[in-house]
């Protein structure tokens, strides 16, 4: 039996061991020469860590990959932003779900739990130009659950086997949880895997921690954290109320109020003009300082949308989301989606509405679109996927009252579908993207800039009113 480079009882040597990785590559530090073109596996960077520094063979084993020291071994990408900064690249998958025995568990003595108390942590520098032999290894460090971090972890692990025990395994998404999800694991977002109370299999999935969860992980091993304000201000409150509960109690108060009489209780000014009004605002209701991002947000990747209802209370306006780009959709499955990954995620809705031309809070509410839901938007991108594959967007040409000609698209409508369509969000007609296949009727190789938007029926009826 050859001799390891550390002491695998003890986690000071192994860490200390890891540390001894940083600004190197795999490469030059275990002597490797492979051919590129030989390497395809995203997972064969953790696997030859694991089997050419570390020196053990790479397993899918339940216990900790130094079981002695109770240490468990994850490498994933970064990547570096302005002034040296480092971001995730991805989420962290950690062990995949046993959904046969995991609803026979307690939070203390799962296999999540058991597996990934305490982290060894290898973060490498992602870059497209270059073989993963020659990624740099940046960050290596433990890492080990804060105790108000914990408290929200142990929730999540709850919602995510309460779900499993109801049958509902199928029904899994990461808009659920806070910072511990249930992503999607295997070939093509997931094999079929057998779930107990219901003979519909679900994908197999793997807990998983967030991706703005790694980006606090990463911030904080480098030193770098950024300013941030707590929703959460101690132990003993997030133990007591959840992060969802605690915000919402914390909007209650301003409810029925003016967007005037918010800041005159506040007792701040903000520059209503500003496009960042409505964050700064709800920021200020939830006691964080204007210069300083939500803490608890951040790490739960919550996306944040304010929303103006009339008097019948139906939103103003839809809401949209970014742009996608048409030579990337025709090649996407949905499990690889942005649209799919975005409304996987929770949300956070503060809803004002007109009373007398006055704008007024009426309430906030954490919402993340549910499993039949994310069915009907994926027949909506299916549809727009096969629109622009075929070169099919522009139905005809018609000419308007002012003599302009207006392109009709068949991409789909809110008659389509009742959760969401596809128009343009664009500055003018004029911006525009490359498309994958000419438009056969127009003839054009770019077209007007289009996204995917959520009905404002749907945000009534499904979102402000349930």
């Amino acid at each position: 039996m050859r001799e390891l480079p550390y002491d695998i009882y003890s986690k000071t040597s192994i860490v200390a061991y890891a540390k001894e990785l940083i600004h190197q590559t795999l490469r030059v530090k275990c002597k490797l020469e492979f051919e590129p073109d030989k390497i395809k596996n995203k997972g064969n960077f953790g696997q030859l860590l694991e089997k050419y520094y570390f020196l053990y063979e790479p397993n899918s084993n339940s216990e900790p990959d130094f079981k002695e020291a109770r240490l468990e071994l994850k490498s994933s990408p970064i990547k570096r932003l302005k002034k040296l900064h480092y971001v995730s690249k991805e989420r962290l998958v950690l062990n995949i779900i046993n959904f046969m025995q995991v609803t026979e568990q307690s939070f203390e003595n799962s296999s999540f739990w058991k597996k990934n108390k305490n982290l060894l942590l290898i973060f490498y520098l992602h870059e497209l130009d270059k073989n993963f032999l020659d990624y740099k290894i940046e960050i290596a460090d433990e890492w080990s659950f804060p105790e108000i971090d914990l408290e929200i972890i142990k929730n999540d692990w709850e919602i995510i086997t309460n779900k499993i025990k109801n049958g509902k395994a199928h029904e899994l998404s990461e808009g659920d949880t806070l910072y511990l999800g249930a992503c999607t694991k295997g070939s093509k977002g997931g094999n079929l895997r057998e779930q107990p109370h219901s003979q519909i299999k679900a994908k197999q999935r793997a807990y998983s921690l967030k991706q703005g969860y790694v980006n606090h992980i990463i911030a904080s091993l480098s030193g770098k954290n950024p300013i941030y304000g707590k929703v959460i201000s101690s132990l003993e409150v997030v133990k007591s109320s959840s992060l969802e509960e605690i915000v919402v109690s914390k909007f209650q108060f301003y409810y029925g109020k003016s967007v005037s009489e918010i800041l005159e209780l506040l007792n701040i000014s903000i520059n209503k003009k500003a496009k960042n009004f409505y964050a700064n605002l709800s920021k200020a209701i939830l006691g964080i300082e204007l210069n300083k991002e939500i803490e608890e947000f951040s790490k739960a990747d919550i996306i944040v949308k304010t929303v103006r209802l009339k008097e019948n209370n139906l939103p103003a306006e839809d809401i949209s989301f970014p742009v996608f780009k048409y030579n990337e959709i025709v090649s996407q499955k949905w499990e690889e989606s942005e649209i799919k990954e975005i409304f996987e995620h929770k949300f956070l809705f503060i809803f004002f509405q007109y009373e007398n031309n006055t704008l007024k809070l009426k309430k906030v509410k954490f919402w993340n679109m549910p499993y039949k839901d994310l069915q009907e938007v994926q027949r909506v991108w299916k549809n727009t996927k096969k629109i622009v594959k075929n070169g099919n967007i522009v139905k005809e040409i018609q000419t308007n009252k002012g003599g302009k000609q207006v392109r009709i698209t068949n991409f789909p409508s809110k008659k389509f579908s009742k959760i969401s369509h596809v128009r343009p969000h664009a500055i003018n007609a004029n911006d525009t993207l490359k498309l994958p296949v000419k438009d056969r009727v127009t003839n054009m190789q770019d077209y007007t800039k289009h996204c995917f938007w959520l009905n404002n029926s749907y945000i009534k009826n499904e979102i402000y009113l349930k």
